[in-house]
C-alpha cells in the first residue's frame, strides 16, 4: 500500500473523512460535494495523532530541510503545526484569517524575524485561495515562505495552478484520488460510484449530486 493511501486509511479509520453520494454535503462555499474531510478529529486519536504528525515531520524534514520557522493556518493546522515545530525543534507561529480586533491586532502570533525561511503547515487544502492568502501574509511581513504541507489535498487543478504562478513547492501526506481508489479497494465504493466521485473533482462547482 502506497504511503497516501495508509495515511488515507487512518482518515477513514476515525471518521475524518465521510463520502456520501445519496446526500452530498454543502460547503461553506455553496458547493455540493460527496465527500467531507475533518482532520480535527484526529486530534482525539493519540496514536493515529502521533502518525500523522510523524508523517508531516517527515516532509518538512525532507522536502524543506533549510526551514527556519513553521507557520500554523488557524484554526485546524494550529495544533498540528505547533506538534511539527516541536517535534523538529523549530519556531512556530500561527496566522489568522484577519487581524485580530482588539489588543495588539495581530494577524500573525508569535515572533519571528524578516528573511526567515518558512514552510506553511495545512490541515486541508481544496482551491488553494485562503492558503494563498497565508502566504501573502507571510511575504508582506518579509518572511520568506519556501513551500507549504498539508495533511489532505482535494488536488483541484485550481489549487495547483495558484501554487505554481506562486512558485511555492507544495506537498500533502494524502489526497482525494487515493482516498477514493482506498475506498474502492475496501468495497465501500462501486466501479460507478468510483466514476461520479472523481468526476465531481473535475467541476465541483457545478456539480449537482447524483440524480
Amino acid at each position: 500500500m502506497t504511503n497516501e493511501k495508509v495515511v488515507a486509511e487512518k482518515l477513514l479509520q476515525v471518521n475524518a473523512v465521510k463520502l456520501n453520494l445519496k446526500t452530498p454535503f454543502t460547503w461553506a462555499s455553496g458547493w455540493k460535494s460527496p465527500i467531507y474531510c475533518d482532520n480535527r478529529r484526529v486530534l482525539s486519536f493519540p496514536f493515529i495523532r502521533d502518525y500523522i504528525k510523524s508523517e508531516l515531520c517527515n516532509v518538512v524534514f525532507e522536502k524543506f530541510p533549510g526551514a527556519e520557522l513553521l507557520a500554523g493556518v488557524a484554526t485546524a493546522g494550529i495544533a498540528w503545526g505547533a506538534m511539527v515545530s516541536d517535534q523538529l525543534k523549530l519556531p512556530y507561529i500561527y496566522v489568522r484569517p484577519k487581524p485580530k480586533e482588539h489588543g495588539l491586532g495581530n494577524q500573525i502570533e508569535g515572533f519571528y524575524e524578516k528573511g526567515q525561511k518558512t514552510v506553511v503547515i495545512e490541515d486541508l487544502v481544496s482551491t488553494g485561495k485562503s492558503s494563498m492568502q497565508v502566504v501573502d501574509v507571510l511575504k508582506n511581513e518579509g518572511l520568506d515562505v519556501i513551500g507549504m504541507v498539508s495533511i489532505f489535498t482535494y488536488g483541484f487543478p485550481v489549487a495547483t495552478d495558484i501554487f505554481s504562478k506562486a512558485g511555492i513547492e507544495y506537498h500533502s501526506l494524502t489526497n482525494y484520488p487515493s482516498l477514493i481508489e482506498l475506498a474502492m479497494d475496501k468495497g465501500a465504493v462501486s466501479a460507478g460510484e468510483q466514476e461520479i466521485l472523481l468526476k465531481w473533482r473535475d467541476d465541483p462547482a457545478n456539480w449537482k449530486g447524483v440524480l
